[in-house]
């Protein structure tokens, strides 16, 4: 018969365990983790039956001592030696690329893309990678880890129905090197606008130095330089327009003259890095109208000198800045002649005005 406190093995099943209870033909069976299961009487075997004891007293209290043995730290296991990494002289410099690659590039409507990453330096990478939409106001993580030096480093995989959610890409790093001395890279964060219409242009995914397949590329960092696109503030737009009317109304002082490069030429570089301080704030309509204002400042400082040549460098672009200037010239000092200016001296995208009598 079993009791309370047997130890007993299941005959139509594996284990067993210590009698808890018995009631009537069943009895319960507390296994070695704890749990009790109950079985018929005539499905266990008793292997152990249970130990008399004394009825007279209960079992006696243990008083834990109060001496506590002192722990013994864990040895601390040994580091692991650091691998040599292979090193390129150019690989001082941080250079950072991130890159879509379609799987298949002829089928660029039903197709998934890779995200990539290209870390060309000697250093060490602790490299997060977040997009969100334009809808979303917080930022979605879709990679981060460590990134060895010069290695290119698949991201994720994505598809048409996820580019909504990454009008917006950010990437941010943490640049080091292991077991040897280095000179500190500046942390960055970088926020790139991206244009998810280029996905399904195929003119816009080209082969690079970086991959023999065509990609759509984005420099992150290049030459330690983190990329930093322009961002407009309508507020300082409407400060830097008041303060033009400001100056409009003050007395008109002469203007100061301009730097020459050579003697009887003066030259005025109208690009608008040269122009102002910060472009914050600036659209291309406004940056337009303030280089040509500029232009016609410079025109009408020199109107009266007669054979005077003044080189304008406006740059190459689209042709919007000296097409503006030509019909400025047209209509205000027609009697001018135009050519462009000399390209040895002043290189593509610079037109040279000569002064005649109005």
């Amino acid at each position: 018969m079993v009791k309370v406190n047997d130890i007993v093995r299941f005959l139509n099943d594996v284990g067993g365990g210590k009698v808890t209870r018995v009631e009537g033909k069943m009895v319960y069976v507390e296994d070695e983790d704890g749990f009790e299961r109950p079985a018929l009487e005539k499905e266990v075997v008793v292997v152990d039956t249970a130990k008399p004891h004394h009825a007279t007293y209960e079992k006696p209290l243990v008083i834990k001592s109060k001496l506590v043995e002192p722990d013994v730290p864990e040895p601390k296991p040994e580091p692991k030696p650091v691998e040599p990494v292979f090193e390129t002289e150019e690989g001082e410099i941080l250079n950072i690329i991130l890159a879509f690659e379609p799987r298949e590039i002829n089928h660029l409507n039903t197709t998934t893309f890779y995200s990539m990453l290209v870390n060309d330096s000697n250093y060490f990478l602790y490299f997060a990678y977040m997009t969100r939409g334009d809808e979303d106001h917080e930022w979605t993580t879709r990679y981060h880890d460590i990134v060895e030096p010069n290695t290119q480093v698949p991201l994720d995989e994505f598809g048409h129905n996820d580019l909504n959610s990454m009008t917006h890409v950010a990437v941010q790093y943490i640049a080091f090197k292991q077991g040897k001395c280095f000179k500190l890279k500046n942390p960055a964060l970088v926020q790139l606008r991206l244009d998810v219409t280029k996905f399904y242009k195929l003119h816009c995914f080209h082969e690079t130095e970086y991959f023999d397949m065509p990609v759509l590329q984005l420099d992150i960092t290049r030459n330690d330089l983190p990329t930093k696109p322009l961002r407009i503030d309508s507020s300082a737009l409407e400060n830097a327009m008041r303060d033009k009317r400001r100056r409009d109304e003050r007395p008109q002082r002469k203007p100061k003259p301009v730097h020459k490069k050579k003697m009887e030429i003066i030259v005025q570089d109208l690009h608008m890095h040269e122009l102002v301080d910060n472009l914050a704030g600036f659209s291309k309509a406004d940056m337009l109208n303030y280089q040509l204002a500029k232009f016609c400042e410079v025109m009408k400082a020199n109107e009266d000198n007669l054979g005077q040549k003044i080189v304008f460098i406006h740059g190459k672009g689209e042709g919007v800045l000296r097409n503006a200037i030509l019909k400025e010239l047209k209509r205000k000092w027609p009697a001018c002649t135009v050519q462009d200016a000399s390209f040895q001296e002043y290189g593509f995208g610079a037109t040279q005005v000569t002064i005649h009598k109005h």
